[in-house]
């Protein structure tokens, strides 16, 4: 069964379901800035589109492009941006 999620007034939605490599969301987020916290490790891969992410301890930008991936930490909050509307892969561990 799927779970759908919505954020930030419909700006971001995503989809959660189970892979081999565990659990996993597939989403799009509007053009925007948005600032999240994660629970687990999650391993974020654009899928179109471009997204800036802001990772904790960090003070610039840095730019991932479809197929790039990056990790974020457990217990943390986080910073992302587009300029245009973007799809990703979140992976948890």
């Amino acid at each position: 069964m799927f779970k759908t999620n919505e954020y930030f007034d419909g700006k971001v939605k995503s989809i959660a379901f189970e892979t081999n490599e565990g659990p996993a969301t597939v989403g799009v987020m509007e053009a925007g800035e948005y600032e999240f916290g994660t629970s687990t490790v999650e391993y974020m891969t654009v899928t179109s589109g471009e997204m800036d992410v802001m990772l904790p301890g960090e003070t610039a930008w840095t730019n991932f492009k479809p197929f790039e991936t990056y990790i974020v930490p457990a217990n943390v909050k986080f910073k992302v941006r587009m300029k245009g509307d973007t799809s990703y892969r979140c992976l948890y561990r």
